[in-house]
Order: C-alpha cells, then sequence, then structure tokens
C-alpha cells in the first residue's frame, strides 16, 4: 500500500500547490483594490447578526429555497460537500494508515463507526446526485437556445457549469466504488447503516487492488476539482459565506453607502479629485469587498430574471454588469499588480487595456446599463450570495456624475432645481404649504421649535407638497392624523428635497448639500419623531442621514395609520365594495421590509377584496420611478411602468392601490394610456392606501 500513499500525496502536494497559487493571486487583485474597513467593523460590531446570517443564508440556504426545484437540489448538493468531507478525511486515513500498517481499515475517532453517519454519507451522496439530475434537466429546459433572452442563464459560463456538475458526479460514483470495494475487503468501518455502499459492494468484485484504484480515484477527483474551483466561478464555494459576512445587512437594503476615498468617509471640503477616489472610474477603484462579489457570482440568473429593466428589453443585466467587470479585472489583473518599473516596459497595447474606462461607448460597462437601473433591489434581494449591485452602479455612477458631468441631459435639470429652489421641479418653496389652505382645521408650521404638544414632524416631501395627485395621500393622512388626536406639525417652505434623486443619481456632493441643510432645520426645532408619506423620503431620513448625524425616530405612513387602527383610534366603517390590487414601492418594501402593513390597513376596511399581482412582496415589480429615474426618459425598450400596470389589469382591479408619490404617478400615467387604448376600463383609478382609509373613515 505504500505506493498508494506516495501516488495519492504526490497527487495532492500537486494541486494543493496549484490552488495555492491560485487564492494567492485573487488575493492580491482583491487587496489591490480600494479599503473598506466599514465592512470589517460591521462584522466585528454585530457578531450575533453575522452567525444568524451563516445559518440562515449559508448553511439553511434561505435565499435559494425560495426558488423551490433549484434551491432544494442546491440545498443538498451543497450539504453534500460539507457531509462528505468526513468521507474524504477516511479516505486520507485510509491511505496514510494503508501504508503504515498495511491494513487501510481507518476510521475517525469515536464517530468513526456509528451507523448514522455512514446513513448520512450516503444518504447525502445519493441526494447530490438526483440534484445533479434536477440542475441538468433545468438547464436543458432554461437553456439560452431555447429560451434566448428570457433564459436566466443567458450570458452566463454554461461550459463551465456542465464540468462542475460532471465533476461532483465523479466524486460521486468514485466514493461509492471506492467504499463498496472497502465493504468487500472488510476495511470499510460501518456494520450498517451506509445503505448505498452495501448496494454497490454486492456488484462489486472482492478486490483489494480495486479498492486502491478507487480510493485513488476519489482522492484523484477531488484534487482535480479542487484546482477548477478556485479558477471557476464557482470558487463561491469558499467564497459565498465571506460575501455574506462582510455584506451591509440592515432590515431592508437600507440607505445607500457612503462615499469613500482609500477607506475613510470623502469630506467635499477638503476632498482633492487629483489624490481622493470619486466612486469609480477604473477597476482598481472598486473596493476588495467588489472583488469579492466578482469572485462570488455563481452566474445563476437570478439577479437578471428579477430585474425590471432587464424585463423591459433593456441592455441592464446585474448579472453582466457584475461578470463584465470580473472579466476585465482577470484581463488586466497581471499589469495590475506590477510594480510601476515593469508597467513601463509593457506595450501600448496593455497601456490601452489598463486605461480603458470602466463606464463609456468603447468601455466595460455601456453608459445604457448603468442609467437603466432603477435601484429597486430586486437583483440584491434574490442574489443568494448577497451581491451588492446598487453598490457598483452607484460607484459608478458618482463618478460619471461627479468627474465626467456624463448623465442624462434631462437629469442636469432636475439637479438644478434641486441646488436653485430645494425640489426636482423648480417650483417656488413657498408652494409647499398651499396644500394646508385646503383642509379644515389648522396644520402648525414649524418655524422654529417643535411645541411641546406636538408628537411628529410630517415630512411631506416635494412630490407630497406639488404634486397634485400626491397631494391627494398628504391630504388624506393629515386629516387621519387629525381625526386620530395626534399632534403633528410640518415644515412648510423650511422643509428641503432630502437630496434622494441627487444620491441615487451620483451628485453625493448636492445630497449632502441638502442632507446637512435638512438636518440642521430639523435639530435646531427638536424634531425626535417623523412620519413621511415617500418611501424615498422615509428610507433616506431613517437610514442614511444619520450618516450625517441625522438620528430620527421615523417612521412610514402605513406604518403610523396601521398601528392607529390597530388601537382603535381609526375606525374604517363604510364598505368600500371594490377589487384592489396592491403594488409594493420598492423603497418600502425590499430597502425597508413594510410589507404587511399596507395590507393590513386594507384588510380592516369592510367591503374590499384585495387580489395579489403575480409578482408581490419581495418579488414585487417596480414601477419604473427609482434611482432617480421620475426624472430620465425612458427611451429604451418597454416602459416599465406600463409593463407593471399590465400585470395589475391581469387581476382585474377596480383599484390599484400603492404607498409612495412616485409609483402613484407612474402607474397614474400608465393606467391613462390603458384607458385612452381601450386597454383598461374607465373606472380604474390608482390611489394610495390612505386615501381608502380616509374614504371609509369619513364615509366619502
Amino acid at each position: 500500500m505504500l505506493w498508494v500513499a506516495i501516488i495519492g500525496l504526490v497527487m495532492t502536494a500537486i494541486a494543493v500547490t496549484l490552488a495555492g497559487r491560485r487564492v494567492l493571486f485573487l488575493y492580491r487583485l482583491a487587496t489591490s483594490g480600494q479599503p473598506a474597513p466599514e465592512r470589517v467593523r460591521y462584522a466585528r460590531e454585530n457578531v450575533g447578526a453575522e452567525i444568524k446570517a451563516q445559518l440562515v443564508e449559508v448553511f439553511g440556504q434561505k435565499k435559494l429555497l425560495k426558488w423551490t426545484p433549484s434551491g432544494t437540489a442546491h440545498f443538498f448538493v451543497m450539504w453534500a460537500f460539507f457531509i462528505l468531507a468526513t468521507v474524504y478525511l477516511e479516505a486520507y486515513g485510509a491511505l496514510i494508515q494503508g501504508a503504515v500498517t498495511g491494513t487501510p481499515d481507518f476510521h475517525i475517532p469515536l464517530i468513526g463507526t456509528w451507523p448514522i453517519l455512514g446513513f448520512l454519507q450516503d444518504f447525502i451522496a445519493v441526494a447530490a446526485l438526483i440534484g445533479l439530475i434536477v440542475f441538468a434537466a433545468i438547464r436543458v429546459a432554461k437553456s439560452p437556445k431555447k429560451l434566448g433572452r428570457g433564459s436566466r442563464f443567458s450570458g452566463s459560463h454554461l461550459g463551465g457549469a456542465w464540468l462542475v456538475l460532471f465533476m461532483i458526479f465523479n466524486v460521486i460514483w468514485t466514493m461509492f466504488l471506492f467504499r463498496g470495494a472497502a465493504v468487500n475487503t472488510g476495511n470499510f468501518p460501518y456494520k450498517s447503516g451506509a445503505f448505498a455502499s452495501d448496494l454497490v459492494a454486492k456488484i462489486l468484485p472482492t478486490s483489494e487492488a480495486l479498492e486502491s484504484v478507487g480510493l485513488l480515484l476519489h482522492i484523484g477527483v477531488m484534487l482535480v476539482f479542487l484546482v477548477i474551483v478556485v479558477n471557476s466561478k464557482h470558487l463561491h464555494i469558499f467564497t459565498a459565506p465571506m460575501n455574506v459576512l462582510f455584506s451591509r445587512r440592515p432590515d431592508g437594503l437600507g440607505g445607500a453607502q457612503e462615499m469613500r476615498s482609500n477607506g475613510k468617509v470623502l469630506d467635499f471640503e477638503e476632498a482633492d479629485p487629483d489624490v481622493d477616489v470619486f466612486g469609480r472610474g477604473k477597476i482598481e477603484d472598486t473596493t476588495w469587498k467588489g472583488f469579492l462579489d466578482f469572485y462570488t457570482c455563481t452566474e445563476c440568473g437570478r439577479c437578471q430574471s428579477q430585474c425590471p429593466a432587464w424585463n423591459t428589453d433593456k441592455p441592464l443585466s446585474p448579472k453582466m454588469l457584475i461578470l463584465d467587470q470580473r472579466d476585465h479585472a482577470f484581463k488586466v489583473a497581471p499589469y495590475l499588480l506590477m510594480s510601476e518599473e515593469q508597467r513601463a516596459h509593457q506595450g501600448q497595447d496593455v497601456l490601452a487595456l489598463l486605461e480603458k474606462p470602466l463606464v463609456g461607448e468603447d468601455g466595460v460597462i455601456h453608459p445604457d446599463v448603468l442609467w437603466s437601473c432603477t435601484n429597486c433591489g430586486a437583483c440584491v434581494e434574490q442574489c443568494p450570495v448577497d451581491i451588492e449591485h446598487i453598490d457598483h452602479i452607484l460607484d459608478m455612477r458618482r463618478y460619471q456624475v461627479m468627474i465626467e458631468s456624463s448623465f442624462p441631459s434631462e437629469a442636469g435639470v432636475m439637479l438644478k432645481n434641486l441646488e436653485n429652489k430645494g425640489n426636482p421641479w423648480g417650483m417656488p418653496e413657498m408652494k409647499r404649504a398651499e396644500w394646508i389652505e385646503e383642509l379644515d382645521f389648522e396644520v402648525p408650521i414649524i418655524d422654529e421649535k417643535m411645541p411641546e404638544d406636538v408628537e411628529y414632524l410630517f415630512w411631506v416631501g416635494c412630490a407630497g407638497a406639488l404634486e397634485d395627485r400626491a397631494k391627494k395621500t398628504t391630504k388624506a393622512v393629515a386629516e387621519l392624523l387629525h381625526i386620530a388626536g395626534v399632534k403633528f406639525g410640518v415644515l412648510g417652505p423650511m422643509e428641503a428635497c432630502t437630496g434622494d434623486p441627487a444620491r441615487r443619481l451620483g451628485m453625493e456632493f448636492l445630497f449632502n448639500m441638502l442632507a446637512q441643510q435638512n438636518i440642521e432645520t430639523l435639530n435646531e426645532a427638536g424634531v425626535k419623531k417623523i412620519v413621511a408619506t415617500c418611501p424615498h423620503c422615509f428610507n433616506t431620513l431613517a437610514n442614511e442621514y444619520p450618516q450625517l448625524g441625522g438620528d430620527y425616530e421615523v417612521v412610514h405612513h402605513t406604518q403610523l395609520l396601521s398601528h392607529l387602527v390597530e388601537e382603535g383610534r381609526l375606525t374604517p366603517i363604510t364598505p368600500i365594495e371594490e377589487k384592489i390590487t396592491y403594488h409594493d414601492p420598492c423603497f418600502l418594501g425590499r430597502h425597508n421590509k413594510v410589507y404587511a402593513q399596507p395590507r393590513d390597513i386594507m384588510a380592516k376596511v369592510p367591503g374590499v377584496q384585495t387580489q395579489e399581482m403575480h409578482r408581490c412582496k419581495d418579488r414585487g415589480f417596480c414601477c419604473g420611478a427609482g434611482g432617480a429615474r421620475m426624472w430620465m426618459e425612458e427611451r429604451i425598450g418597454k416602459r416599465i411602468n406600463t409593463e407593471r400596470v399590465e400585470e395589475a389589469l391581469t387581476t382585474d382591479p377596480d383599484t390599484v392601490s400603492t404607498a409612495c408619490p412616485f409609483c402613484l404617478v407612474m402607474l397614474g400615467d400608465a393606467i391613462n394610456e390603458k384607458k385612452n387604448s381601450g386597454q383598461a376600463k374607465e373606472s380604474v383609478e390608482v390611489v394610495d392606501v390612505a386615501q381608502l382609509l380616509i374614504k371609509s373613515v369619513k364615509g366619502i
């Protein structure tokens, strides 16, 4: 048996050396990027949350199991990697013990003869084999050749995926060959439990040579597989737990990341464009966490299949956004890791590759890809390995806007209006309080300190104060709070845009200016609690203002109204005999996990029949307004709001309800188009949940 051990150990040394060199290369490439100390700090300060995330997302496969057939198959294949590690421990033990004693009858100390372990090893191997069949069937059924753009595997490296399935199959059959032969020679540690190995033994001859061949094949396949994995997309086997560990994990997608340079939050007053990094203009501006995203992408296409831009024939595929950057990073990696002296001796073709812009007509990412994103978060929500696509997009947008001044022209008008008038439409600030004149009760306008008896500041928002359809929601919320006896005030002309459109476009400087102005106003007024009707304002105030020192207790109006109904302070009485379908705003749902409260309100209104759309809650489809798209023309493919309204109309609703002024406008426009073309009944309307509630409470 000595020769068997020598061959096995030599194979192991070669494979580990090859894999180690690749891992070192990947580490050097990732750490050549920008530092991200906040990732490490968050993981260190939230140990409990990180342990839970590992248990739920990595070991529990929570996200993957949302896609039941493929998720279940992956669950068993993934656990096979963990459990069958004990088989490899037995294999190496047999290899060494066979060389030392001549008898390869090794067993793991203490537990190595327990029938339950033998059963578990065989069971998970058989389950993984079935999983491979499921994977193969799914890949054939959803092949890009059959479905084209509709396949979530469109753009993926399919050859590598089939190779890995083949290698896993090789791991399983060589395992049973080795174990079946060991049963016949009497070297198998389990007397019962290993049902599949016992069955295989019955069809194999008794042969020590066959056992040795099976042992070497089993180890050899694993070693070849190891080298393949670290050089392929299946590197996620090792990097996925790390990516989950270092991802941002608020309750929902939350706010955008702060803009950082060299690991520190960028101070615009002291920033130097020649020294500081403004977003991402070249691949080396990516943080090590961004490189970890590249390494971890499984090319499964779940993000792509859920993306509203991709589903309406736009060029943005969240998957390809990551893969294109990854492929470019690997192309330039040898030169990135060179010294300046070594680079100086490279040819013009190498220099051209290094200087290739990350975004541009001839860049790695086409501008149309970048500006198609609505920041809806469907990609991040569905990614099973916690890749943060929006962070990549925002970083590239920041560079394009602040350094290149390259962005859709109509967005420039919006930025100018924000800077000069404090709202995206450029309307006079005094118009912010005009809606109050239409109420039959007084609303305090806070111009100095919040009065002692005022509990909430009602953050009306630009749309809620200035857009006619959104003003109906504003007045409904104000009336409901008045009826419930909730004391509230508004800032009126003192309120300015939260800066969300500027930040989501990439103009971080303007966001900072608006945010600091608002925070100063709120702090001087002594504001502690805020209620907002706009999910974008809600998300910015709750999740992004704390980055600049603005810490407040912020609730969305549906959360507060649901609470008031539950307490009996608001009582829906008048029946509304309507069939209603609810549209989840992305920045309320996926970004902040507020799904239940709007539905709870509708459930309390007598007569309402609710009908969910096919895509709802965490799989809800965007209206098309997020990511500053509200102020940009949609010239490519089908309009996103049209796609969403067509889905809503399949439920044959009397009313489409939502909880966002942007959604109200986008869905309303699409509904009107459908009415004009005769594809929707004239009575269909789009309303906020608060409008339904006030209608029932007041009987109007």
